[in-house]
């Protein structure tokens, strides 16, 4: 009786260890590598690497060029106006350089340069053209002829001034009751501008010349149909400029 109880517990022994221990891993299958992906992420990291080291060799290679300080009008130099600058170097820009500079001095500005601007060739030519339909006249001013600080660019109204005893004379040397000659001393001086709006191209700095003078040599750019009457009244010295809205 004895024996079949020992018998009894030995089965049921070996019965509950057939059992796996608890907490103990299945085996799991080997990773899958993939060659393509890694080789991928390397090609990626050595363009990248290469496009920043082209980007900072890119930044180093500058030039130091010309830009101007202040407003430079058509038909203007830029002596006086310049400074240098560094910028990236790109050879589909026509820059000009600092060692360019005194060539750039005997040309003359297109069309109107504004200060902070970096300059480039296309801008000049060796002489300054005129728009269609406009004249360059030339004027000699007297100090009471023009307003102080008058510079290039600046918005100006010619009028014709001065002793009006010309004209009195070929008025009187008419037929007294001629109102056509009375009209003409009227409007030579004191009636209404010879032009309305001209355009000062050029204002000789005093500073600049070897030669002591106290008149003013100033360019105006006027109508063609203008040219004549400011011509006559420059020559005259009976010219005056006042500066108008439109600066």
């Amino acid at each position: 009786m004895k024996i079949q109880e020992r018998t009894g517990a030995g089965n049921n022994r070996s019965a509950t260890s057939a059992h796996p221990a608890m907490g103990e891993r299945l085996p799991t299958p080997p990773r899958e590598r993939k060659p393509a992906l890694a080789a991928l992420a390397v090609l990626l990291i050595l363009v990248g690497a290469l496009g920043a080291t082209m980007l900072v060799l890119r930044a180093g290679d500058r030039i130091e060029v010309v830009k101007v300080t202040s407003d430079v009008q058509a038909g203007e130099s830029v002596s006086g106006h310049t400074t240098s600058v560094l910028v990236a170097n790109d050879s589909g820009i026509n820059y000009v350089r600092v060692n360019q500079l005194a060539a750039l001095k005997r040309l003359k500005a297109k069309s109107t340069i504004y200060a902070g601007t970096v300059v480039i060739g296309d801008m000049f030519a060796r002489s300054a053209e005129l728009p269609a339909g406009k004249a360059s006249v030339g004027v000699s001013l007297k100090e009471g002829q023009y307003p102080a600080g008058i510079k290039s660019g600046d918005t100006v109204a010619v009028y014709r001034v001065g002793d009006t005893g010309s004209s009195g004379s070929r008025s009187s040397s008419s037929s007294s009751g001629s109102s056509n000659s009375s009209g003409s001393g009227s409007s030579s001086a004191g009636g209404g501008p010879i032009v309305e709006r001209a355009k000062v191209s050029y204002v000789d700095d005093q500073k600049d010349s070897t030669i002591s003078s106290t008149n003013l040599p100033v360019t105006l750019v006027v109508d063609s149909g203008q040219a004549a009457d400011v011509a006559d009244a420059a020559s005259a010295g009976q010219v005056a400029l006042v500066i108008v809205p439109g600066n």
